[in-house]
């Protein structure tokens, strides 16, 4: 070929900016190094091919060549090839090939070397294809060739093309061949096909270290693990051959697979006898940390002389792995003290350490950090970065960080959306996963990730569009998928849908079961949660885990059974589940829900690391018993110990307020809130609504009510309840036409609240005109307690005939609440002959109850019949019936909150 025709060609290549002058410029000045033999000339060049250091002396050399004629040299073309392949220039690799004249085998592997190396892994095989199936070139493949195609394949997962590869190996008698065979093993294991790998690997007659590890490798990584450790025991036992540090990682898989903890010190002896480097003490730390031995992991670091920043990231991946999320930060620090290097596994890390622990202002730090080290170009770390902020409340700054990331793939959505998940903003993870569709198609992962925010919100809709949609990729039946579609079915309370796609599971995951269990002892089913549990005992493979516990303790806090609730925490201790947090909060709770709350408090002082949960935990136990000063000083203990209020922290603790109507700790909680940025929580803003309105200040649940951006069903009934529990009947009125006039959600709880306003307030025909709209503008059943509601509206108006007329409409048993608001309708108007009914049917219901008797001796006495007053109250001492003692209280010395 012409010299003019290979100027030509660069002349038109995209990759080189006016070749031309840029090759005239070059010739003027690299002459004077070269010497004037030829042959010493052409050496000289390949010499430089093999230094090169720069793109640019790569193209200097390449125009030698061009201008002294070498270029139809196969060996200097593949020197050539390599050099524009490790530069990134594929296209320059293949420019080389292509003008070369009748390409060798070596021109050939090299060009398909190239490929591979550039992950153009189909383009690797069509040029495999194009050397075999071309008659005009005369050259066959070799053992290289076979060995770099079969890594295309392996890469590829072609199979198909693999075992084409591996009839044409036989054909040629090199199946034998260490390398073909190790390329061939690889193939296999990785396809999935281990017994073709299997039988591969004992035809090959000598096998060295690297078919072993091969072996190995492919086994660990699959579903017979075992054999993995088999293949690792007799490569010494029978063959001789001295594991090395690439068996060791190879193997470590399938320790993490197989949980041996007896297998890991196995290996740790082993390693310790052989003086392993740095990179095999890493793979222990990472593997005990996935065994859970956490505290070997930390040994095994703290005695290595010079742990590298690789084993500073594997300790804090693992202790990430097992939530150990304080201990990641408290190794992130030591690291910035001592200024070591921080590599990318270790901000994820402290990342998602931070993200765990809702610690916002270590995160800001760590992002300083991550900006320091220009890794928040990364992909791997600015999707963990969102993620924190959005775990740590700062949906905001979450959001305008997804927004301006650049290069968003299918892995940045789905973490994203899966972040926003679990942090609680479900309708902004749907908003995600609508936006992502107008790039990409849902992945397993994405749908993973949004299934549990359609089960969160009821919305059945979707789950059941994305259940279709997997059904229609086949990606329905991966066990991934399978138990996140339990697990959404069993939200939306739609247990058909779940115990289908349940018992059509291969495979059936913990989770799976712990799905079903936790929700049906959530919605008090209890008896099918235990019949489930039993099943999960009974199944030979699978053992029951900490989450499945936590459900089986929520059965015994639904039914407040010490008993059963003690059974549990047997158990518990049993399964050696008794230092999990979860498992730990889950008892104190059930404790304090079975009228234990000494069990409960005992269990909270023995818990030696306590989680913001656990404070949240013991705030509620404390005011559910009514010891309300103990909430607040567990709430002041808690801040003390340095722990930040949550939302649900603020949730627990408002109530308190409401019922001690401390205004002053209330406004003083309300500041907290503000500081902390939780004013954009709805469930933070109607428990502030609720507070204010049982201090008196309806005034100031006005302004709450109005500052929330998204009210729910519960904000307006709170703001509505305010009204009617202070006496403004007709603002409550005129507030729940506006709901129906907005097309607000009115439920059950709206019309109790509405009904309550206009008893207080006397609007009898506003509240039947509320009563029968119940039924027939909403369609909502009336229940007991609205029946009391308008009981008691109607027997203040001194209505009493329309009122027995109503009770005996009732489709249900009227019960005390009814019975008790006809009476004390009663006392209003001394109307005896129905006070007498009232008080009969009371003690059908509640006999022990001494307010009915003194409400109707009272009714006797203020109608002047003292005989009957006496002879009730000679009854109630005949059945052992005092009267409690009235009293009040008035709260001096206030508690204080801490700012």
């Amino acid at each position: 070929m012409k010299r003019s025709h290979l100027l030509n060609a660069f002349n038109h290549n995209q990759q080189l900016r006016r070749p031309l002058d840029f090759l005239s410029r070059t010739l003027s000045t690299f002459p004077s190094q070269l010497p004037s033999n030829n042959c010493n000339h052409h050496h000289h060049l390949i010499t430089l091919i093999s230094i090169r250091k720069t793109l640019k002396h790569i193209f200097q050399i390449h125009t030698q060549l061009i201008v002294s004629g070498f270029t139809q040299d196969n060996f200097t073309n593949s020197r050539l090839i390599e050099s524009y392949t490790l530069f990134k220039k594929i296209n320059l690799a293949r420019l080389v090939f292509n003008v070369t004249p009748n390409p060798s085998a070596v021109l050939w592997n090299s060009m398909i070397k190239a490929h591979i190396r550039s992950m153009q892994h189909q383009e690797a095989i069509v040029m495999y294809n194009k050397m075999t199936n071309n008659d005009s070139f005369e050259v066959q493949p070799d053992k290289y060739t076979y060995t770099f195609v079969l890594k295309a394949c392996t890469q590829l997962l072609d199979i198909e093309k693999g075992i084409s590869l591996h009839e044409e190996i036989i054909k040629k008698g090199l199946e034998s061949d260490v390398f073909i065979g190790t390329g061939l093993i690889d193939m296999y294991c990785k396809c999935g096909h281990l017994v073709h790998a299997r039988e591969v690997f004992d035809k090959i007659p000598k096998k060295d270290i690297v078919v072993w590890n091969a072996m190995v490798s492919g086994l660990s990584q699959s579903t017979d693990f075992t054999q993995a450790i088999e293949i690792f025991q007799s490569m010494q036992l029978r063959d001789g051959v001295e594991p090395n540090s690439v068996t060791l990682l190879n193997l470590f898989p399938a320790i993490h697979k197989f949980s041996s903890v007896r297998f890991c010190k196995c290996i740790h002896g082993y390693v310790i006898k052989r003086k392993f480097p740095n990179t095999v003490m890493n793979g222990l730390i990472d593997v005990y940390s996935k065994c859970k031995r956490t505290d070997i992991a930390f040994q095994i670091f703290n005695l290595m002389q010079e742990p590298d920043d690789v084993s500073w990231g594997t300790l804090m991946a693992g202790f990430s792995h097992n939530g150990c999320h304080y201990e990641v930060l408290e190794l992130f620090d030591q690291m910035k003290n001592n200024h070591l290097n921080i590599n990318i596994v270790s901000v994820v890390s402290a990342l998602s350490a931070a993200g765990e622990t809702k610690d916002l202002e270590k995160g800001k730090i760590i992002h300083e950090c991550v900006k320091k080290n220009k890794f928040d170009y990364d992909i791997r770390v600015s999707t963990p970065l969102i993620t924190m902020y959005a775990k740590c409340g700062e949906l905001k700054k979450a959001q305008d960080l997804f927004s301006n990331l650049s290069g968003k793939d299918m892995v940045a959505w789905s973490a994203v959306i899966a972040a926003f998940t679990q942090s609680g903003y479900h309708e902004e993870a749907l908003s995600l996963f609508r936006d992502m569709q107008f790039d990409f198609k849902p992945s397993m992962v994405t749908i993973v990730g949004v299934l549990p925010a359609c089960g969160e919100l009821s919305s059945k809709k979707l789950g059941k569009s994305l259940h279709s949609y997997t059904i229609k990729h086949n990606i329905d039946s991966d066990t991934s998928i399978e138990t996140s579609l339990v697990a959404m079915y069993a939200k939306c309370d739609d247990f058909n849908s779940a115990i289908t796609v349940f018992e059509r599971m291969l495979h059936k995951e913990v989770v799976a079961w712990n799905a079903l269990i936790n929700r049906y002892a959530q919605i008090g089913e209890t008896d099918l949660a235990v019949t489930m549990f039993c099943r999960l005992q009974s199944s030979s493979d699978l053992h029951p885990d900490s989450g499945t516990m936590v459900g089986v303790v929520l059965v015994a806090a639904f039914l407040g059974d010490i008993n059963l609730g003690s059974n549990i925490h047997g158990l518990v201790m049993k399964y050696g589940f008794e230092s999990d947090c979860h498992v730990n909060n889950a008892l104190i709770d059930m404790y304090a829900k079975s009228q234990s709350l000494v069990s409960a408090e005992l269990l909270f002082c023995m818990t030696k690391i306590k989680d913001g949960v656990l404070w949240n935990v013991m705030i509620g136990a404390y005011l559910r018993h009514g010891y309300l000063q103990e909430s607040i000083l567990t709430f002041r203990q808690m801040k003390s110990e340095g722990f930040k209020p949550s939302v649900v922290t603020f949730v627990s603790i408002l109530p308190v307020v409401s019922s001690l109507a401390a205004i002053k700790e209330g406004a003083s909680l309300h500041a907290d809130i503000i500081r902390t940025g939780f004013l954009s929580h709805t469930p933070v803003m109607n428990s502030l609504i609720d507070m204010y309105s049982k201090c008196g200040r309806v005034d100031y649940s006005e302004i709450v009510f109005d500052e929330i951006k998204n009210k729910d069903t519960v904000s307006w009934n709170v703001m509505l309840a305010g009204y009617a529990i202070n006496g403004h009947g007709d603002l409550a009125f005129g507030f729940f036409l506006f709901m129906e006039n907005n097309n607000v959600e009115i439920d059950p709880v709206s019309f109790l609240s509405v009904l309550s306003g206009c008893r207080h307030a006397g609007l009898v025909e506003e509240g039947k005109k509320v009563f029968c709209s119940m039924k027939e503008k909403h369609g909502i059943e009336p229940k007991l307690e609205h029946y009391a509601c308008m009981v008691d509206l109607l027997g203040r108006a001194g209505l009493f005939d329309e009122t027995l007329g109503l009770i005996k409409s009732m489709p249900m048993e009227a019960d005390a609440g009814v019975w008790g608001g006809l009476l004390g309708a009663c006392q209003m108007h001394c109307n005896v002959k129905v006070a007498e009914l009232a008080l009969e049917n009371l003690v059908k219901l509640e006999p022990r109850n001494q307010a009915h008797y003194v409400v109707l001796s009272g009714i006797y006495a203020e109608s002047g019949r003292w005989g009957d007053a006496r002879n009730l109250r000679m009854k109630m001492i005949e059945m052992g019936i005092k009267k409690t003692p009235g009293c009040s209280w008035v709260n001096e010395n206030q508690v204080q909150f801490n700012q």
